[in-house]
């Protein structure tokens, strides 16, 4: 059930770019505005025809212009997830979902339709139009309406941006949940690099229309020629928190894997469970625990692995007690204190750096 794609064209968006989804993985396309993400999916779902093209899924072309193959939008078996959700205003979300149905006997529309709305976390919600449907719930229809296809690949043009970011949360965790019941090959459509890792098997960044990098997500987030390619200056770490306390100086103790930070005074119950967002420019290294200083959150951290780019700077990874903190930091720091995978050190993080829409509670 692998997609592949390779595909070429001059306009308007010049493309070059050719690719395999396996069955069951989910690539991110990665790219800024305009780069040519949303040409590649609406080439794959039969909305634009590239002027050199091959698409094929499970074995089957869907395009080829040089035998001339060119299955038409309807007859390609794709599941798509647009960006406004596209959900039909004047039907119920079982209606939506049944609309996607013209291959089922319609003795069993209902019940799959139902089936498909508890799958996406819908229960009880079935006769709502899109209008009393929050932003997150209008998402969860959309996706059981492009599996109410029996897709042979789903396609996931930015369908989180729509909604907050706590709400994002949410609908990240669900999806990945769900794609335990997933076998076609998954590409989705994003310019937000945390997305992509929240989500993806396995990145590919586009810029101007080509394929510039594909890898891991690890080895994504450690690429600086990739991050530019993306137009992103920085990068961001989550790490898990608890609340422990809130004291008296307006400040929130909390306990991480690594140990204990303190940041400006959350608006969170003691036990609570939280996110926290960093900051790669944030993040100072140090190769010992420094004394007398203003920071802090000073914690312990091993080196997993560097990256120089081309100019002065650097990425380093380091772990954390099993979760990774990126660090932005010149390459001469990183000569000057011998830093090299394996070397022990201590991530120091100022406390007035983290701001309070930078901390995330988890849903229950």
């Amino acid at each position: 059930m692998a997609l592949d794609m390779s595909a070429k064209a001059a306009g308007p968006i010049p493309l070059d770019v050719s690719f395999r989804v396996a069955p069951g993985e989910l690539m991110a396309l990665v790219g800024h505005s305009g780069s040519g993400k949303t040409t590649i999916l609406r080439s794959i779902a039969g909305l634009w025809t590239p002027t050199h093209a091959n698409i094929s899924v499970c074995g089957e072309p869907w395009l080829n212009t040089e035998t001339g193959v060119d299955l038409p939008a309807h007859r390609r078996r794709v599941g798509i997830v647009f960006q406004s959700y596209a959900l039909f205003p004047h039907m119920s979300a079982l209606a939506n979902v049944v609309a996607a149905m013209g291959h089922v006997p319609r003795r069993d529309k209902v019940d799959k339709a139902m089936e498909l709305l508890s799958l996406v976390n819908l229960p009880g919600l079935e006769h709502r139009k899109p209008a009393a449907l929050s932003g997150g719930q209008q998402q969860r229809v959309a996706l059981a309406r492009a599996l109410a296809r029996e897709p042979a690949a789903l396609l996931l043009d930015e369908p989180f941006s729509a909604v907050d970011r706590a709400t994002r949360q949410i609908l990240y965790r669900e999806l990945r949940a769900l794609r335990s019941h997933l076998r076609m090959p998954t590409v989705l459509v994003t310019h937000d690099l945390e997305e992509a890792r929240e989500l993806a098997d396995r990145i590919v960044v586009i810029e101007h229309g080509r394929l510039v990098r594909t890898g891991t997500t690890a080895e994504i987030m450690f690429d600086p020629a990739a991050l530019r390619a993306m137009g992103l200056r920085d990068l961001v770490s989550v790490l898990p928190a608890s609340v422990e306390a809130h004291e008296d100086d307006g400040l929130t103790r909390l306990s991480t894997p690594a140990g204990q930070i303190w940041l400006p005074g959350l608006d969170a119950s003691p036990g609570a469970r939280v996110q926290v967002r960093i900051h790669a420019h944030e993040v100072i290294v140090a190769r010992q625990r420094p004394q007398e200083i203003s920071a802090l959150n000073v914690l312990p951290a091993v080196v997993k692995g560097l990256a120089e780019g081309d100019g002065p700077g650097a990425v380093v990874r380091l772990d954390l007690a099993g979760h990774e903190l990126l660090a932005r930091i010149t390459a001469r720091s990183v000569h000057a204190l011998s830093l090299e995978e394996g070397a022990p050190c201590f991530a120091i993080l100022k406390s007035m750096a983290v701001a309070r829409d930078d901390v995330q509670h988890y849903a229950s």
